[in-house]
């Protein structure tokens, strides 16, 4: 036999999602897969200048090699557009501009409160999950 044989597809149940939940100062992290449904919270990036949260971006995507990556956008509770609306649409587009995966948006409202609510210890990479997984729900 000859040629070499193209690599298999990944199931759509083995797909593999990273999420963030965009802060100026801190961005939540949590990874997860579409075959269980849920998230794990991963350490939260600490940076305020966009060099420095991308080099910690791209390091999370070569550790963990997701099919694609997930961005909580936060709005109003009316679900109007706000400053912060602007910066994580602005983040999505860099993700996707920087590193070529998919890039799925996702509502956040009530994130944060979520985990508070849930007494996590890092409310960012928490929120993250809840992003995360609120989601996988939708798939």
């Amino acid at each position: 036999m000859s040629g070499a044989t193209a690599a298999p597809a990944v199931s759509a149940a083995l797909q593999t999602f990273l999420a963030f939940d965009f802060g100026a100062r801190r961005t939540g992290v949590a990874f997860g897969t579409r075959l269980l449904g849920s998230g794990t919270p991963q350490r939260t990036i600490v940076a305020e200048q966009a060099a420095a949260r991308f080099a910690q971006v791209e390091q999370r995507i070569r550790e963990w090699q997701p099919d694609a990556l997930v961005v909580g956008v936060p709005c109003h509770p009316d679900g109007a557009p706000h400053e912060n609306t602007v910066r994580a649409l602005k983040f999505a587009r860099q993700l996707r501009g920087r590193f070529g995966l998919p890039v799925f948006e996702v509502d956040e409202r009530y994130s944060t409160t979520s985990a508070l609510q849930e007494g996590a210890r890092d409310a960012d990479a928490a929120s993250a999950r809840i992003i995360l997984e609120q989601f996988l729900r939708s798939l």
